[in-house]
């Protein structure tokens, strides 16, 4: 078994900070998040969009994009809901959250467009 790799994280080097599982791979492409958001339609997830400033990522709640897209199937109306959303706010990490409305909780959260750190 190969040896397990510590990543160096913290507070104070904005620069260092992981969010969720796919901080830890580069970054995705566009097709990428396509595929994601494909995903959280096929499971029959609810997707939304969310965003914050990046020094604010761990210790403030996510600033809502409009209204979670309850029951949107178009993968094409959510990517430019998550464009339109990293344009407005080009310096804001942005997160594609995938609601579950059997478990009322999120079904996946990843952070598709990351802001400039300060």
């Amino acid at each position: 078994m190969s040896e397990m790799q510590d990543y160096k994280s913290s507070l104070t080097d904005t620069s260092s900070r992981k969010f969720e599982t796919f901080s830890y791979l580069p970054a995705m492409t566009s097709d990428g998040i396509k595929k994601q958001v494909e995903y959280l339609v096929r499971q029959g997830l609810n997707p939304a969009i969310e965003h914050t400033e990046p020094e604010n990522a761990f210790d403030h709640y996510w600033y809502m994009w409009k209204l979670p897209m309850f029951g949107e199937t178009n993968v094409d109306k959510v990517l430019a809901e998550a464009e339109a959303c990293h344009k407005a706010h080009p310096n804001n990490h942005v997160r594609l959250i995938g609601y579950d409305n059997f478990k009322q909780s999120q079904g996946a959260s990843m952070v598709i467009f990351r802001g400039k750190m300060k």
